[in-house]
């Protein structure tokens, strides 16, 4: 429903999505309620991408999506204003920067996404103010010289960083 968003009060605990990184073919919609955090740019879907997200986040929810590395940096057209507005928001759980070579698409490297909007929850420690940041772009074995694949051992590292965090 990212183009047109037939479920405009859905609100989901988890949202987990892989989407289509650097899209330049989307149609901006400027009175759109998903873009709390300011406008993306028409020539890069990503960000519409992460406020579509969040969106639909469930107040007590948890989003985790992949995205192109540069969606930690860019500046171009806005992204870095609404990147920072999505930080100061205190949405952002944890970012994972993995290494090249993962995917059959594509040989660059990504990111892994984690908000919340509830960094208080009374499962985990209050968060609130922090967001964990892990280094992963050294791991994975690659299995043939153009694709890296994580190992058992690799996803246990990442996820045992986060969760001992949490």
């Amino acid at each position: 429903t990212f183009r047109r968003d037939l479920h405009p009060d859905l609100k989901a605990d988890y949202v987990i999505a892989n989407p289509p990184f650097n899209d330049s073919d989307w149609i901006r919609n400027e009175d759109d309620v998903r873009w709390a955090y300011g406008l993306p740019p028409k020539g890069n879907a990503n960000f519409a991408w992460v406020q579509h997200f969040i969106h639909h986040t469930a107040p007590k929810g948890f989003a985790g999506f992949v995205l192109a590395n540069g969606s930690m940096s860019s500046n171009q057209s806005g992204e870095g204003d609404i990147r920072k507005a999505i930080i100061e928001a205190d949405l952002v759980d944890c970012m994972v920067a993995m290494p090249g070579q993962l995917f059959y698409s594509t040989p660059i490297p990504v990111c892994l996404w984690f908000l919340t909007r509830d960094k208080t929850d009374s499962k985990r420690r209050d968060r609130r103010g922090e967001t964990l940041f892990i280094d992963a772009r050294k791991l994975g074995t690659m299995i043939d010289r153009v694709h890296r694949e994580l190992t058992e051992e690799d996803m246990a590292k990442i996820a045992g960083t986060y969760h001992a965090w949490r």
